[in-house]
């Protein structure tokens, strides 16, 4: 299940505590893995090299930390829209995303705040695979329709 982009951006008066964030699901592959250590000049050999990774200990080369936080803000941009902005990002690493196993982002507004001009939501995530999870977080997003008059 992809989740649809928005094309239009949230209104921060349209949110409330509870929502869920539309959940995303990314399939992820050798290829994937590869092009977004490429992508982020990490050229570990554990995120490229299976017969490396394997000598490391893993069952295959596995995605790296920068291609986790880009995934975990397009999920959020995904559902916020394109004209939100993350304003904070902290995630923690949780098991491995292997090949063959698809990461299923999840979340919710845990809170909501009206800064200069702007609302913020803040939302706490998690990207699951089989293994349990992968990735787990908080997030600040900016919407700045909505707010106050």
């Amino acid at each position: 299940m992809r989740a649809k982009t928005r094309t239009t951006t949230l209104k921060w008066n349209e949110t409330a505590l509870g929502d869920e964030v539309t959940p995303l699901e990314i399939p992820v592959t050798t290829t994937v893995i590869v092009a977004g250590a490429i992508a982020s000049r990490d050229y570990m050999p554990v995120h490229h090299d299976r017969t490396f990774a394997m000598k490391q200990g893993s069952p295959d080369v596995f995605m790296n930390i920068l291609t986790t936080n880009g995934y975990c803000v397009r999920f959020l941009t995904d559902w916020a829209g394109p004209e939100a902005m993350v304003k904070k990002l902290s995630i923690r690493l949780g098991v491995p995303a292997f090949p063959n196993d698809s990461l299923r982002f999840t979340g919710s507004v845990t809170g909501k705040s009206e800064g200069d001009r702007e609302g913020l939501v803040e939302i706490t995530f998690k990207a699951t695979n089989s293994l349990g999870e992968h990735a787990t977080g908080t997030a600040v997003i900016s919407l700045l329709d909505g707010v106050g008059p």
